[in-house]
């Protein structure tokens, strides 16, 4: 079973208000359903949500309503759960605002005063077109596909009502609207009230971004290391210059000392050098002191090559 399918059943088995359930019923009829010669059908694959559609129209319809199982063999076996309501079918349409006078309204018509009835719209539209992807296989992705634009464009706003960022993309004769950010999806699923795919989302967001953390950490660290070999090279470069042209005994005593154990340890770091130094010597010396002296024979060696 994928994530949106767990993530779809935790959600079938919560329980709402009213108001809530009446939000809800309207996504998913609005998105999920057809009138055929005044008789509502709605069509499901999965039985959690086919029961919860079935649960929720009786008991704010108190009407009849027949289930058809059905199954599918396109690709694989399924069983697909039809419902259809042949006795006040319109009457439910109208009471959920998505018919009046035997006509659909559009969606910019509908309005939802309160944060709860617009996160149950979401969740209604969710269950019949959303899909998340599960984090522990790819990025992170949440989208809606719709077969109106005007429809994809509500969803959109309701989202940005609840404070999230999404985008529209054309996607053959569909609208997707989708959300990459792996926070928002988070609050999401926390908005769903599904607790256990929240955790279990959290869980893969966390170890995926800690490993993002030490890869990130492990080529700092390879690349400082490289670029401290590339400097010890030239450095070495400039030692043996300086020993091959007997100008090395020249140097004050405490420069030599530096650039004798530089030339001992060349993929030693400064800090690294100093403790070397202060341990086997009396020479005592910080990072600072060693740049000192590696800058002073470097100004050397550009003196003497301006001759």
């Amino acid at each position: 079973m994928t994530f949106s399918s767990r993530l779809k059943e935790e959600i079938a088995s919560l329980d709402s208000n009213i108001n809530e359930k009446r939000a809800e019923l309207s996504a998913i009829l609005r998105y999920d359903s057809r009138l055929d010669t005044n008789k509502l059908i709605i069509t499901c694959e999965n039985a959690k949500i086919a029961r919860r559609i079935y649960r929720n129209l009786k008991e704010i319809f108190n009407i009849n309503i027949n289930i058809i199982v059905r199954n599918q063999k396109k690709l694989r076996v399924k069983q697909i759960y039809i419902l259809e309501i042949k006795n006040k079918a319109m009457f439910i349409l109208e009471a959920l605002n998505i018919y009046k006078n035997n006509r659909k309204i559009p969606d910019k018509s509908i309005y939802y005063e309160t944060k709860e009835e617009k996160i149950a719209y979401i969740r209604g539209a969710f269950l019949t077109t959303g899909s998340i992807n599960d984090p522990s296989t790819s990025g992170y992705h949440l989208e809606f596909v719709l077969l109106q634009e005007e429809d994809a464009i509500f969803i959109k706003d309701i989202l940005k009502d609840l404070k999230f960022f999404s985008k529209i993309l054309k996607r053959g004769n569909r609208y997707m609207i989708y959300i990459k950010s792996a926070e928002e999806i988070s609050d999401i699923i926390k908005l769903f009230r599904a607790i256990n795919s929240l955790f279990y989302f959290e869980d893969i967001r966390i170890y995926r971004d800690h490993k993002n953390m030490v890869n990130r950490l492990t080529n700092c660290e390879v690349a400082n290391q490289e670029k401290t070999t590339r400097v010890g090279m030239k450095q070495i470069a400039s030692i043996k210059y300086l020993k091959e042209n007997d100008l090395f005994d020249l140097l004050e005593e405490n420069t030599k000392i530096v650039l004798e154990y530089r030339y001992k340890y060349p993929e030693a770091s400064y800090q690294e050098l100093s403790n070397i130094i202060s341990l086997e010597t009396d020479y005592k010396i910080g990072k600072s002191g060693i740049n000192h002296h590696l800058i002073k024979m470097k100004k050397i060696i550009e003196n003497i090559k301006k001759l």
